[in-house]
């Protein structure tokens, strides 16, 4: 009798510290989903859908607490990937406060209007504008997303958003569905 509970004993020791070992080895950080729902999203940081960027909104996706149609540079294509991933029922977009661009803009600095400032610095989410106080700035254009936060900070309207024409280089082919 002695022999069977110092076997099973052991045994249980051993598939412990076995599951212990597998469980910190093989453990998966942050959500997944959140993952596969932030690469669906454009990257452009905006806020425009009232979260500070695209992460913090596939966050909030995921516990409730915003809408799957809530990305303006999204659009469709991005909201019908969140519907089918998730398996939920796509909606039209959210339009009573923001409004789809069909073309990509570009933020353009008008440099002999600049007045160096730095208020347009502070509002870029990815730090596409360059420049120093008291001197003009300039876009990085491969940086810029186009979500046109540095606009209405200019005291002196030199930031103007122009379409980007569509060639090979900027052309962005929407990601596969996983489905």
């Amino acid at each position: 009798m002695w022999i069977v509970i110092g076997t099973l004993g052991g045994l249980s020791l051993f598939f412990g510290l076995l599951l212990g070992y597998a469980a910190t080895r093989f453990k998966v950080e942050g959500n997944p989903i959140v993952e596969q729902i932030n690469t669906i999203l454009p990257q452009m940081q905006c806020g425009k859908c009232s979260w500070p960027g695209c992460r913090p909104y596939a966050e909030a996706i995921i516990r409730g607490e915003a809408e799957i149609n809530q990305c303006a540079p999204g659009g469709e294509t991005a909201m019908l990937a969140i519907a089918h991933l998730l398996d939920r029922e796509p909606k039209p977009l959210n339009a009573e406060d923001q409004v789809v661009a069909d073309t990509k803009l570009l933020a353009v600095i008008d440099e002999s209007v600049c007045i160096g400032c730095t208020k347009c610095i502070q509002a870029c989410p990815v730090d596409a504008i360059l420049g120093a106080p008291k001197f003009m700035h300039t876009v990085i254009a491969q940086e810029c997303t186009g979500c046109d936060l540095c606009v209405a900070p200019c005291p002196v309207v030199c930031i103007k958003m122009v379409p980007v024409p569509l060639s090979l280089t900027t052309w962005k082919w929407p990601y596969p569905n996983s489905g």
